[in-house]
């Protein structure tokens, strides 16, 4: 089996992996049926990285996926090399794929003389020949037109909640979002879940000091009830495990916390173990080592949903029917 699918001499499609998390690239390429392209990747002494394929893309439809994962600006660049050597390759398209978008947080100014880094992003992948985008939740929506052409904003939603029906009482589950501004998302998974009753816990934030916030009080009734915390990612954890506690004492029967992205940088691993959670969920869109393991911690695959895009964009189909209208 070779990495290259032939449906006529005109139609080629190509899966090629960087270094940042080659287990979900596997994962992606068996449920897409194919193997990948071998790679060639390495470090000079300097830092600077070096890409060659192993074999011809030209006329192909290529698909790169590389996870924005730490250190996160040595695979941004990879990821950017990468998508430079395909277009000198002559491929036909080059899609990037990103199951996290790095910089995506910062995706607006709060003050003056700020960047917005997520919009670079977006620049620096077009400038490098990149054709379209493919990446899963993204933290802001409006990040889909920082590329100029198309973008699959996919959902891991789906797959999240399918999981959480299996481990709660429907009738007695209350949706929460960790903050105000993931209201939308948390109002989704409410309607998922049957109609479930919605809580927020009110939160301030200091813009001047990164990742630091604090859960003030829950707004809304979780007495009694069995609690799924709600978000697009989990980065050091203070605001989950603060929201968990904040929920917990105001008297929630048992926390389950539901997240796409599990960035995880330290303490996460130790806040979230000790923050009274019975069960943190994430997909692996993101590597997760050893040493971020803890025993309430369980990991989805995101890679079924990969491949289902990947197949829907190579075949001219529609990603958005994989959403069932929410993509």
């Amino acid at each position: 089996m070779t990495g290259i699918i032939t449906h006529d001499l005109e139609k080629r499609l190509v899966l090629v992996s960087g270094r940042a998390h080659p287990e979900l690239a596997r994962d992606v390429a068996s449920n897409l049926g194919i193997e990948m392209v071998h790679t060639t990747a390495y470090d000079f002494a300097n830092g600077e990285i070096y890409v060659r394929y192993a074999e011809s893309v030209r006329g192909a439809d290529v698909f790169v996926l590389q996870s924005h994962t730490a250190p996160i600006n040595q695979w941004i660049m990879e990821h950017l090399i990468m998508v430079d050597a395909l277009k000198r390759a002559s491929a036909k398209t080059i899609t990037v794929v990103l199951p996290f978008y790095g910089y995506a947080r910062q995706d607006k100014k709060h003050k003056g003389r700020e960047p917005i880094s997520a919009r670079l992003m977006a620049d620096l992948f077009k400038t490098a020949g990149a054709d379209r985008l493919m990446s899963v939740d993204l933290h802001t929506s409006q990040t889909q037109g920082f590329f100029d052409g198309p973008v699959d904003h996919l959902w891991a939603m789906p797959l999240l909640i399918d999981y959480v029906r299996t481990r709660v009482e429907l009738s007695n589950v209350t949706v929460v979002s960790p903050d105000a501004g993931r209201i939308r998302v948390a109002e989704q998974w409410a309607t998922k879940l049957g109609g479930a009753p919605l809580a927020f816990v009110h939160k301030t934030r200091d813009i001047t000091r990164p990742n630091q916030s604090a859960a003030n009080r829950v707004v809304g009734d979780v007495e009694g009830r069995s609690c799924v915390l709600v978000d697009d990612l989990i980065d050091t954890g203070g605001t989950i495990a603060a929201a968990v506690q904040v929920v917990l004492n105001a008297g929630a029967k048992d926390v389950i916390v539901a997240a796409t992205h599990g960035v995880l940088s330290d303490p996460a691993a130790q806040r979230l173990s000790e923050c009274g959670a019975r069960e943190v969920v994430v997909t692996d869109t993101l590597p997760i080592d050893a040493d971020k393991q803890f025993p309430q911690l369980t990991t989805l695959s995101i890679a079924p949903l990969l491949a289902r895009a990947i197949r829907e964009v190579f075949d001219d189909g529609s990603v958005t029917s994989l959403f069932d209208g929410n993509a």
